[in-house]
C-alpha cells in the first residue's frame, strides 16, 4: 500500500495549478486534530465513558438526594427564641355570618308573618267548610252553587267544587306556611273574583262603594293580605323555611302575584263575561 502524500500540489487539480498562487493549498482535516501529548482543552472537556468502570470525579446531583436538610440556625435566647404558639379563633365564612346577622336583624317579623298566614288561612278555610258542608250557618254545596248560577255563572255545577276546594285548599296550604307562594295566589284568585261578583250583584251598578255596611271594604281587605303574603313569603315559622321564597322572596313571588291576578280576572272573564261596572 502506498501512503498518502502531505504534498500540497498533491491535494490540488491540474486545471487549478496555474491559477491559484503558490502561497494557497487545501488544509488536511486531520492536522486539525491534537496530538497524543496535547495536555490543553481538548482532554479536559472529554465526555466521559459510562460502559468503564473507572469512577468520575465531577459530583453527581444525585448524591444530594440523601442527604438531610440543614435546619436554619437560631441563635439561643435572641429574638428569634422560640414563642409559644396561641390557639387561633377561625371565623365562619361570610356567607354564614351575613345569614346570621339577617336572621337576627328580622326580630318578630317572622311571628308577624306567620300571624297574618294563619289569620288568613283560618278564615279562607272557615269559609269554605261553609259552602262545602253547611257548617256554621252556610248554603252547602247546593246553596253555593245557585248563588253562582244566579251571578250568571257558566258551568256552576263544575265551578262549585273548585271554589270550595280552592278556598280550603288555600287555606290549609297558608296555615302550615307550605307553598306559600301559590297558596296565596289562589286565594288571590278567588278573593278577585268573589269582589268582581259582589260588585256585579249589587243594586246600583256604575261606582264602587268601598266602605261598609254596603261597601267591600273587607274584601278590598282581604285581597291587600293576600297579595302582601304573596310577596313576603311565610317567614321562618313555617314549612316553607327553608326555601328561597322564605328567606329572599323576589321574582318567584312576583310572578306568583301577577298569575293570582290574571288567574282572578280570567275566571269572571270566561265563565261570566258580565262587566260588573255597567
Amino acid at each position: 500500500m502506498t501512503s498518502t502524500s502531505h504534498d500540497p500540489r498533491a491535494w490540488q487539480r491540474p486545471e487549478d495549478m496555474a491559477a491559484r498562487p503558490a502561497s494557497a493549498r487545501l488544509v488536511d482535516p486531520e492536522d486539525d486534530l491534537p496530538s497524543a501529548t496535547y495536555g490543553g482543552d481538548y482532554e479536559t472537556t472529554a465526555i466521559p465513558r459510562y460502559d468503564t468502570g473507572t469512577p468520575s470525579l465531577e459530583p453527581s446531583g444525585y448524591s444530594l438526594l440523601g442527604e438531610p436538610e440543614p435546619l436554619p440556625y437560631v441563635q439561643p435566647g435572641g429574638r428569634h427564641s422560640a414563642i409559644p404558639a396561641e390557639p387561633t379563633e377561625i371565623e365562619p365564612d361570610g356567607g354564614a355570618r351575613d345569614q346570621a346577622r339577617v336572621a337576627g336583624r328580622r326580630g318578630t317579623q317572622d311571628l308577624g308573618l306567620m300571624l297574618l298566614r294563619v289569620g288568613l288561612g283560618a278564615l279562607l278555610i272557615a269559609h269554605g267548610l261553609q259552602k262545602a258542608f253547611g257548617w256554621w250557618g252556610g248554603s252547602g254545596l247546593g246553596g253555593f252553587e245557585q248563588s253562582l248560577a244566579d251571578l250568571g255563572y257558566q258551568h256552576a255545577n263544575i265551578l262549585t267544587y273548585v271554589g270550595a276546594g280552592a278556598q280550603i285548599g288555600a287555606g290549609v296550604l297558608l296555615v302550615l306556611g307550605l307553598f306559600t307562594p301559590l297558596a296565596a295566589a289562589a286565594a288571590l284568585a278567588y278573593l278577585i273574583n268573589g269582589l268582581l261578583a259582589s260588585v256585579s250583584a249589587q243594586p246600583d251598578h256604575g261606582y264602587f262603594p268601598f266602605f261598609l255596611p254596603s261597601g267591600h271594604e273587607y274584601q278590598v281587605t282581604l285581597i291587600v293580605l293576600a297579595a302582601a303574603l304573596t310577596l313576603t313569603g311565610p317567614g321562618r315559622y313555617g314549612f316553607d323555611a327553608g326555601r328561597g321564597w322564605a328567606r329572599r322572596p323576589f321574582i318567584g313571588s312576583f310572578i306568583a302575584l301577577l298569575v293570582g291576578i290574571g288567574a282572578g280576572i280570567a275566571v269572571w272573564v270566561f265563565l261570566n263575561g258580565a262587566n260588573p261596572l255597567a
